[in-house]
């Protein structure tokens, strides 16, 4: 089964990602913020990590660059999920080596198959 990180501060946002990837049959992980997120990778490398901007402790700029700098992390794929939409903020997240961002609300039907497609 194919486990995904939920990296997040906003409670009904994990809580409907959550059930929708649930039901899609990945097994689910969550974070409240980047420091959460790390310590949970420690434990068990997920195949993907979505994963907020903004958030308490480490936001998720800093995250992404941690996770690619620690080489048990690689193979994890990454999208950013963030109400910053600035095309700035767009082209730092994909430089740091996010492989999909999505601005929020976002399409949970499009981003299902984002995932799809990075995972399976």
């Amino acid at each position: 089964m194919k486990k995904i990180l939920i990296v997040d501060d906003e409670p009904n946002i994990v809580m409907s990602l959550e059930y929708t990837l649930k039901k899609q049959g990945y097994e689910v992980y969550i974070a409240r913020d980047g420091a959460e997120a790390l310590e949970i990778m420690q434990q068990s490398v997920p195949d993907l990590v979505l994963l907020d901007i903004m958030m308490p402790h480490i936001d998720g700029y800093e995250t992404l660059k941690r996770i690619k700098e620690d080489p048990a992390f690689a193979k994890a794929k990454t999208i950013f999920l963030s109400a910053k939409n600035k095309k700035s903020d767009i082209e730092k997240g994909l430089a740091l080596g996010a492989d999909a961002y999505f601005t929020k609300p976002f399409s949970i039907k499009k981003l299902i198959t984002k995932v799809e497609d990075l995972i399976n």
